[in-house]
């Protein structure tokens, strides 16, 4: 069996996620051989340990970032953790060849509805950065799996709060599959 290792960039999944909690609650259940590295309760002060996030993803053969699109990027806590830990000689470079042959896919939520990221700055242009960190470490990038509509502000609407219940649910159904899919 590959190695799974989720990180979710959500910086507070305990206290201020919807989703991406259930998602991984979820994942949890259905994937328990996975390995889910949550930064925002590992590293509420942005201060990581390298070493350690550098073992995680060295003894894993698949990696899957989690996170919500916050103003059409990554969280800012899963951009300061590629920065720290995606380093010369490790992930790239002449002698970084850590990262070499993983699969990399992507797992993630957005409150605004799909129509939102139209024409204008579709989901893949919010994705671009990621897949390019792929190619350029030498990682497998398996692409995407996205949720709309399930917005943190919405879940004082008792009738939102079942259909954004139920699409976080389907979402981890939909990355449990494709993680069997790719192990």
């Amino acid at each position: 069996m590959k190695k799974i290792l989720i990180v979710s960039g959500h910086p507070d999944l305990a206290n201020d996620s919807f989703a991406n909690k259930i998602i991984l609650e979820d994942i949890a259940k259905l994937v328990p051989e996975a390995t889910i590295d949550d930064l925002g309760a590992l590293y509420p002060d942005y201060e990581f340990d390298v070493e350690a996030e550098q073992a995680k993803l060295v003894d894993a053969d698949i990696i899957v970032m989690q996170f919500p699109i916050f103003w059409f990027s990554i969280p800012a806590l899963m951009a300061k953790w590629m920065e720290d830990v995606f380093l010369h000689g490790f992930s790239h470079g002449s002698t970084g060849k850590a990262l070499v042959g993983k699969k990399l896919l992507l797992s993630f939520t957005t409150g605004a509805p799909a129509f939102a990221y139209g024409e204008a700055f579709p989901v893949e242009a919010m994705t671009k950065r990621l897949s390019h960190t792929a190619e350029f470490t030498g990682m497998e990038y398996k692409g995407y799996l996205w949720t709309d509509s399930v917005s943190y502000v919405d879940r004082a609407n008792a009738e939102k709060i079942v259909k954004m219940t139920a699409a976080a649910h389907d979402h981890a159904k939909r990355l449990a599959e494709k993680l069997k899919s790719l192990a």
